[in-house]
């Protein structure tokens, strides 16, 4: 087993693998940028090393500074976490080569299954079915002669892409060419490859995915599915376990379709096969049809859902079958007990286009409960920058069935308290949840769009708790000497914290 794991992350994915690690007895070293320099992940880790200033690129995103920092420490592996350089098949490579474990597949079956385009043709060879599309030329004329036929509305996305990052909806062919340069735009800031395909865009779908892990003795298994067809701007927001959708012999299906995958390429780790699934008005003789939409090589966000549901630790999962131990259990083995949904806990303003809000967070108070688990990167007195993705949590629930679950959900929302200069998601959460298309499991990509387009928040009361947080906060401020402008992270004279009476409850109504 390993001595020291470098985590190549921050915020709660890098919190979330350092206290893995500390539960296994692993040391472990963080690394982060001058804006996170006071961060949790840094707080927690036994180690921390400073990498570089604020932009990605040149701290999260430098395979060179996090490799020397790993030699530094005396590492024996890099555990990549989600985004940044998880999929980045040169940087597993260049772990390797310099004597270290990556804790992930190798960089070969990175190339084939982290590219959406080799994916495709992968999946093709093995005999699982994929959306319609064009990947054989990156011209814009190629481009637009293939997406007339497909036949509109298409999806531009990128090769390398994930996270909605890269993506654009086309419905007029008019809007082809701007769409096609800005997602290169954006594909090439966020993955360093600008390479794009296109898609026909397949109408009310449901996103199903399957978590999958394949180990180096020729094991594959699947630990089922979830749902995440709540999305917004391409993002899933809202995942939960089992789909609502999906009866045994569609889950028996596709299940089978995703561990031909893992085995068709030699995968080993963790890893997730996102399909397609038509809504009940796509089924023909009562089948519902499913197509591969991409793999994600790396442990996803959503990945507490399905700890929830198996009982299974996916990280000391993936820490075990990267230093050579084969999965200790059979497809017979696992089992999905009760009902699991997550939310992620944003700082973002929905009723501005989900725009991403900067701020500081004053006090987080979390909801604690039987079945309630919070995964969280930012805590009180921490900073939410424009730098990185503006994640502060994600809320997990487990119940005995999908009501219990959307219940108790409804409960951990509205007992979630943030309270500082910043906007979060909260309210909205609540109001998805309380939707009744959600409670009737209706919840296409585009459900979001639709039943939300016009969304804001409605009157809030909060919890007692709220307020006795926020007299805290004000009694600790003052016996600190801290003003309040002191505590503005914008310098801004009409921020709230300029103002005595503005102060805001990250739960409450704007």
């Amino acid at each position: 087993m390993f001595r020291k794991i470098l985590i190549a992350n921050r915020g709660e994915i890098a919190v979330r693998i350092i206290r893995a690690c500390q539960e296994m007895g692993i040391a472990t070293v963080a690394v982060y940028s001058d804006a996170d320099a006071g961060a949790l992940h840094v707080a927690l880790a036994d180690e921390a090393v400073r990498i570089g200033p604020p932009p990605p690129r040149d701290s999260y995103l430098c395979a060179d500074c996090i490799l020397e920092a790993a030699r530094a420490r005396g590492c024996d592996a890099i555990h990549p976490g989600y985004g940044f350089l998880a999929e980045n098949a040169d940087f597993a490579d260049a772990v390797t080569a310099a004597g270290l474990t990556f804790i992930g597949p190798s960089g070969a079956a990175m190339r084939v299954m982290g590219s959406k385009t080799s994916a495709r043709a992968a999946m093709q060879a093995a005999g699982v079915p994929v959306v319609p599309g064009y990947q054989a030329s990156q011209t814009d004329a190629d481009l637009v002669a293939a997406a007339g036929e497909l036949g509109y509305p298409v999806l531009v996305k990128a090769t390398a892409g994930g996270g909605g990052k890269g993506m654009r909806v086309v419905a007029d062919p008019g809007d082809l060419p701007a769409a096609l340069a800005s997602a290169r735009r954006e594909a090439a800031n966020a993955f360093g490859d600008d390479r794009i395909y296109l898609e026909k865009r397949i109408l009310h779908p449901h996103h199903i995915e399957f978590q999958v892990f394949g180990d180096a003795h020729g094991n594959a298994v699947h630990l089922f599915e979830r749902e995440c067809s709540v999305q917004r701007r391409h993002q899933k927001i809202v995942e939960e376990s089992p789909s609502p959708l999906l009866d045994d012999a569609l889950r028996r299906r596709m299940g089978e379709a995703a561990v031909a995958a893992v085995k068709a390429v030699g995968y080993t780790n963790a890893g997730t096969l996102e399909f397609l699934v038509e809504g009940l008005s796509g089924a023909i003789d009562g089948m519902l049809s499913f197509y591969f939409l991409e793999m994600n090589t790396r442990l996803q966000v959503e990945h507490p859902v399905t700890e929830a549901v198996t009982g299974i630790d996916l990280v000391k999962l993936q820490i075990r079958v990267a230093a050579g131990e084969p999965i200790p259990f059979t497809q017979a083995d696992i089992r999905q007990r009760g009902h699991a949904i997550e939310c992620r806990i944003y700082a973002e303003d929905p009723a501005n286009g989900f725009l991403p809000a900067i701020g500081s967070v004053l006090a987080a108070v979390e909801p604690v409960g039987p079945g309630v688990r919070v995964d969280a990167g930012v805590t009180s007195g921490d900073t939410v920058t424009l730098h990185y993705d503006p994640m502060i949590a994600k809320l997990i629930v487990l119940g005995e069935g999908r009501a219990d679950a959307i219940g108790k959900m409804l409960w951990a929302l509205r007992h979630y308290v943030i309270l500082g200069d910043v906007v979060t998601n909260i309210p909205f959460l609540r109001d998805v949840l309380a939707h009744p298309r959600f409670a009737a499991g209706d919840t296409t990509t585009d459900f979001v769009d639709e039943c939300f387009a016009a969304w804001q928040p409605a009157a809030f009361t909060p919890p007692d708790l709220a307020f006795a947080v926020a007299a805290l906060a004000e009694v600790l401020s003052a016996g600190s000497g801290v003003a309040a402008s002191d505590l503005d992270a914008t310098g801004d004279p009409t921020s709230p914290w300029q103002q005595a009476n503005s102060f805001r409850m990250g739960t409450g109504a704007r």
